[in-house]
Formats: structure tokens, C-alpha cells, sequence
């Protein structure tokens, strides 16, 4: 991945005196809850933290099922996995459907009042009920002996996810429900023999978002990044205490 890592970007900066609106993405506005110190060398002065490598498996996973789902979307039915968990929807048919998902190119997007930003989010799949309502979904996958939940402190950020993709359709002006759902696949590591398959148990997980909290802190991160001062180092980031730790001998 080293080759792919520049310490040294120049482009997809802020920029408040720009005339291009300046793309502020759901992973960044939680990178600015988690650290504003590393989010204002990201973004403002283009130096990102080191990326971590790709999950492969999890994104042929979250392929397969946008694919599964899809055909269900075609055929203006339920998945059998919402019938089983008594969901009274159907995935959404919709022309900008893919281009909600595609989080690099396009998005589910809103340009904020008085700031030359535009917030965007890349969602995984949309549910409609009978009566319109839109239900935000979000695909999870992974592989541990305990049953999947929401429970872990570390999983905040699943749910502050699920609660800025409910906000921008808000903003888009659709109804949606403050129930969102988690289609969490758990991979069965207890097989006895691999046979070059493994298999999932696949949980619908409900969470009842409250977005209150995200129109006030992007507008924190804005004034981070118009800010000329850089921000303290953070006290619960890695990244801040290995600089810091490391600055101690380099000077």
C-alpha cells in the first residue's frame, strides 16, 4: 500500500476562497469527531493519516449482497430476509440508486447554506415502506464465535454513519424513518473442512438514529477548516500519540 500513500497531497483541499464547492464526506466528519487535529492535516493541509489495507472480503461481501438485493429491487419485492424479520418494505427502486452508493464519484449529496461545501455520503442500500418512508440501510460483515450486535463502544461510529446517511435524505427532502437497519453478515469459522466456501449468518440489525447532532458538527468542521491555526493534538488518537512519542526523540 506504501506506494499508494502520499504524505504530500495537493488536490481535494479546502479551500474557503475556492469557487469549486468542496466535497466534506461522512468518513471525514468522523475522522473530525475522532480527531480534529488529524481532519484539519487532512483536509486543510493534505496530509492524510496512513491507510490501512483494503478489506477485500468485506467488499465482495457488500458486492454480493448490493447484487442479491438488487434482484429483489427489480422484481418490486421483499427480500426473504425482510419477510423472516417481519420489515413491511421493499428495496427502492430508484434511478439514482447507484448513484447514491458510488461514495467517490457521486453520493448521496446537500450543498450547506452560506458554505461553499457539499456534504455527501455513499450509502449502501435504501428500503421504502408502504407508506413511502425511506429506511437507510447499511451493510456490516464479519467473523466472530459471539452472535453480531451493535453493543461494542467501538461500533459509535456505525451508528453516527446510519445517522448522517438519514440526515442528507432528509435534507434531500425525503421522509425517512428514524429506524434504520444493519444487515450484519457473520462468517461460520466452525465449519469442518473450508471445501474453498464459506458461509454467513446473516442478522438484520434495527437502530433508531437521532441526527440532531450532525447539522452542529459539520458546521464545527468547517469552522476547523477555515481556522489558520492547527488543532491540539488528540488524546485518545493513535496517531497523535505516535507523533507525539516520536517527536520527543527527533528533536
Amino acid at each position: 500500500m506504501s506506494q499508494y500513500y502520499n504524505p504530500n497531497r495537493t488536490r481535494n483541499l479546502y479551500d474557503q476562497n475556492s469557487a469549486t464547492p468542496f466535497r466534506l464526506s461522512r468518513s471525514k466528519i468522523d475522522l473530525f469527531i475522532n480527531c480534529p487535529r488529524c481532519f484539519y492535516l487532512d483536509r486543510r493541509l493534505g496530509i492524510g493519516q496512513p491507510p490501512g489495507y483494503p478489506f477485500s472480503l468485506n467488499s465482495a461481501v457488500d458486492k454480493l449482497l448490493k447484487k442479491e438485493f438488487d434482484l429483489h429491487r427489480a422484481k418490486g419485492i421483499a427480500h426473504p430476509l425482510m419477510k423472516e424479520y417481519g420489515i413491511d418494505a421493499i428495496p427502492l427502486d430508484h434511478q439514482k440508486m447507484d448513484e447514491w452508493r458510488d461514495a467517490l464519484r457521486g453520493g448521496i449529496t446537500y450543498q450547506l447554506p452560506n458554505a461553499n461545501v457539499v456534504v455527501t455520503g455513499g450509502v449502501d442500500d435504501v428500503w421504502v415502506s408502504p407508506t413511502g418512508e425511506y429506511l437507510i440501510v447499511d451493510y456490516k460483515a464479519t467473523s466472530k464465535a459471539e452472535e453480531v450486535n451493535l453493543d461494542a463502544d467501538w461500533q459509535i461510529g456505525y451508528k453516527r454513519q446510519m445517522e448522517i446517511y438519514q440526515w442528507l435524505f432528509r435534507q434531500n427532502g425525503f421522509k425517512v424513518s428514524s429506524i434504520g437497519y444493519f444487515v450484519y453478515c457473520n462468517g461460520d469459522s466452525d465449519k469442518k473442512a473450508f471445501d474453498a466456501k464459506l458461509e454467513f449468518d446473516i442478522k438484520i440489525i434495527p437502530y433508531k438514529g437521532d441526527d440532531s447532532w450532525v447539522k452542529g458538527t459539520i458546521r464545527g468542521a468547517i469552522d476547523c477548516l477555515n481556522s489558520n491555526e492547527l488543532p491540539e493534538l488528540g488524546d485518545d488518537c493513535d496517531f497523535c500519540k505516535y507523533r507525539r512519542a516520536v517527536g520527543k526523540f527527533e528533536r
